[in-house]
């Protein structure tokens, strides 16, 4: 079966850091672009990150430049979101997503999400 399945998520203070894991299953990563997207309670799914296969990355979201970096582990078929200096507005379930060519093309397998909640 193939399908993408997210790790690393938790409840940290704000301040704090999480490392996520975005995991290949019954696939490779070669081709795709890897993105990063989030859910916050009661708002619609954003954009957060993405690495392509040439490892070009793309922010989304201007609020998580400097604190957050995102990067791909081939050996592993995993491409990890490093998360610091968490804050509330962080909260969301956070989803990885595959694209095959480039991030800025649609979606075409999408994870389960894991949560992340950073406390004030």
């Amino acid at each position: 079966e193939v399908q993408l399945v997210e790790s690393g998520g938790g409840l940290v203070q704000a301040g704090g850091s999480l490392r996520l894991s975005c995991a290949a299953s019954g696939f490779t990563f070669d081709g795709y672009a890897i993105g990063w997207y989030r859910q916050a309670p009661g708002k619609e799914r954003e954009g957060v990150l993405c690495i392509s296969s040439s490892e070009s990355i793309t922010y989304y979201t201007d609020s998580v430049k400097g604190r957050f970096a995102i990067s791909g582990d081939n050996a592993k078929n995993t491409v990890n979101l490093q998360m610091n200096s968490l804050k509330p507005e962080d909260t969301a379930v956070y989803y990885c997503a595959a694209v095959f060519g480039r991030c800025d093309e649609g979606v075409n397998i999408w994870g389960r999400g894991t949560r992340v909640a950073a406390s004030s």
